[in-house]
C-alpha cells in the first residue's frame, strides 16, 4: 500500500503546535488540535490599505523605486501648495514612509525611475518651467550625476530594471513638443538611443527589465494600447481592456499589473503573457499620476491626483498570491 512517506521520501510531523516558519508544500499534524495542516499559496488579488505618505504629492518620478516592503518616492507635485513641487524623498519599509535627512540633488517630477531601494535611477522629467535630461542616481545614502538622457522629456517615462541595466520608454518630448516614442537604456553610466515605441505616449504604465519590458496605456489619448520589448523592439501585444492615462504597473513582461489612471479611476487588470483580466477588486482610491513598487504578487499604489482633483497620501499594497496554512480536510 502506498504511503505519504513512500510517495514523498519524508513523515508527515506530528507537532503540538503549528510552526512558526512553516514552508510552501509543507504539511504536518497538529496533535492539538487534532487536525492536518499544509502551508500553500492562495490567490487574494486585492488591495489594502498601508501607510500614508508624509507629503502630499502626484506624478513623482514615474514610479516608486523597489518593493512593497523597500522602496522610493521622489519628487513630485501637490498642486494645492505653494510651490507646487515636492521637493523630498521617502523610504517605505513595508508599514511606514519616512522621510530620508538626504535632499534630492534638483527638483524634478513626472521622470523615469528604476532600481532599488538602496540602489536606483532617476531621470529626466520636469523641474518646474522646463524638462531635463539630467540622470542622478542613489546609493542607499547620497545622490550622485550620472550621465543624461539622448532625448528630453517628461510627462512620466516608463522604467525598468536596475541601476546597471535599466531602460526608460516613451514621455512628452521638450522638442518637438509631442508624446514621445523615444526608447534609451541605461548601463549605469551613460544612456543609448535603441529602438522606438511603435505608438508615441506618455503617462503610462510598465513592467519588466532592461531586456523583457512590457509599456502599456498612456495619454495619446486614453490608450489601450499594450508594447512588448524583447531587448531588441516593440512588439503591440494584446489592448488593455480599459484605456486610460496616468496609470500604475508593475511586474513583470509575463505577469503584471496595471492600475488607477485617469478619468479617476481604481481599476484593476491582470497580464498573463498573452491577455488583460479585470480583476474584480479595484483599488479603495481611485486616482491618476500615481506611483508604484513590486510586482504581480506584492505590490505598491502610492500617492497621485484624486478626485476632485488634490493630491493624495494613500498608500495602498497589492497582494496577489499569498502563502496560507490550510486546514485538511474530508469534505
Amino acid at each position: 500500500m502506498a504511503t505519504y512517506y513512500g510517495t514523498y521520501g519524508q513523515k508527515v510531523q506530528y507537532l503540538a503546535s503549528d510552526p512558526s516558519d512553516p514552508q510552501i508544500g509543507q504539511v504536518w499534524y497538529n496533535s492539538t488540535s487534532a487536525t492536518l495542516k499544509v502551508r500553500q499559496e492562495v490567490t487574494v488579488n486585492a488591495w489594502a490599505s498601508g501607510g500614508n505618505l508624509n507629503s502630499k504629492r502626484q506624478s513623482a518620478q514615474n514610479g516608486a523605486v523597489g518593493t512593497q516592503n523597500a522602496s522610493i518616492e521622489a519628487g513630485g507635485l501637490n498642486p494645492a501648495a505653494s510651490p507646487t513641487s515636492v521637493t523630498n524623498f521617502e523610504l517605505y519599509n513595508g508599514t511606514a514612509w519616512t522621510n530620508s535627512p538626504q535632499s534630492l540633488p534638483s527638483v524634478r517630477n513626472a521622470g523615469c525611475s528604476f532600481g532599488s531601494q538602496t540602489a536606483a535611477v532617476l531621470a529626466g522629467g520636469d523641474n518646474g518651467p522646463a524638462y531635463v535630461n539630467t540622470t542622478v542616481i542613489w546609493n542607499g545614502s547620497t545622490w550622485s550625476p550620472s550621465g543624461n538622457m539622448n532625448t528630453t522629456r517628461g510627462s512620466s517615462i516608463a522604467g525598468y530594471g536596475t541601476q546597471t541595466a535599466g531602460l526608460g520608454a516613451g514621455g512628452y518630448n521638450a522638442s518637438p513638443s509631442a508624446n514621445s516614442v523615444a526608447t534609451e537604456s541605461f548601463n549605469g553610466t551613460s544612456w543609448t538611443t535603441v529602438n522606438s515605441l511603435n505608438t508615441a505616449r506618455r503617462g503610462s504604465g510598465g513592467a519588466g527589465i532592461q531586456t523583457a519590458a512590457l509599456y502599456f496605456g498612456g495619454s495619446s489619448p486614453g490608450s489601450n494600447a499594450t508594447e512588448s520589448w524583447n531587448g531588441t523592439s516593440w512588439t503591440s501585444v494584446a489592448n488593455l481592456n480599459t484605456g486610460r492615462g496616468g496609470l500604475g504597473g508593475m511586474g513583470i513582461q509575463t505577469a503584471a499589473v496595471a492600475f488607477g489612471g485617469t478619468p479617476y479611476t481604481g481599476a484593476t487588470e491582470l497580464y498573463n503573457g498573452s491577455a488583460w483580466t479585470t480583476n474584480p477588486n479595484s483599488m479603495a482610491t481611485a486616482r491618476h499620476g500615481l506611483s508604484q513598487g513590486g510586482t504581480q504578487t506584492s505590490g505598491l499604489a502610492i500617492g497621485g491626483r484624486g478626485s476632485p482633483g488634490d493630491a493624495v497620501t494613500n498608500t495602498e499594497e497589492w497582494t496577489g498570491i499569498e502563502a496560507q496554512t490550510k486546514t485538511v480536510t474530508v469534505s
